[in-house]
């Protein structure tokens, strides 16, 4: 994503569109209940999760989408290692089902992305999702089996994005920790 058009939607936000801003301790209790909303209580067996217990959220990599100044989505960004290459884990990304289709959430994983591989302290940002929506994002499927999780995913629900074209199909290895501060 162009960060001059997020700079300027910031600067300049369009009344009923999302903006992105970093989430501070005051959007703890919004974000807790977005997530329980989002995933359920089965959101804590997740595998995903099981990363983010085991290795801490960049907090400044932790984003809240906005419409009209009402929080309407979260993400989160954990720096990990695969194979000795740093990168990031994207999420959870939750969107609350008020403010559901208007673009919140995949603003949400392009803003919080850009600015993960902008420092410039990480190749990739992987995530476990759905391929109808992250590949149009330009998030591309990982060779199956390649990475190895802390527990069970699908295998084609891993994706990576990536300035390298041929990291999606080429990277592997286990999932490590990364402190990216």
């Amino acid at each position: 994503m162009n960060t001059q058009i997020a700079a300027d939607a910031v600067a300049h936000p369009v009344a009923g569109q999302p903006v992105v801003r970093v989430a501070t301790a005051h959007d703890d209790a919004f974000v807790e209940e977005l997530q329980a909303i989002a995933f359920g209580p089965g959101r804590f067996a997740r595998t995903a999760f099981r990363v983010r217990e085991r290795f801490p959220i960049d907090t400044s990599l932790s984003l809240i989408a906005e419409v009209d100044g009402t929080p309407c989505g979260s993400v989160w960004m954990t720096p990990i290692s695969v194979g000795g290459r740093k990168g990031y884990l994207l999420g959870p990304l939750a969107t609350h089902p008020n403010f559901r289709k208007r673009g919140a959430g995949k603003l949400l994983a392009r803003e919080v992305s850009a600015r993960a591989l902008a420092r410039g302290e990480g190749d990739f940002v992987l995530l476990v999702g759905d391929q109808d929506y992250y590949c149009p994002l330009g998030w591309e499927t990982t060779t199956p089996g390649n990475i190895q999780f802390p527990g069970p995913v699908d295998p084609n629900r891993v994706l990576l994005l990536s300035d390298d074209k041929d990291l999606a199909k080429t990277l592997s290895g286990a999932i490590a920790a990364f402190d990216a501060r």
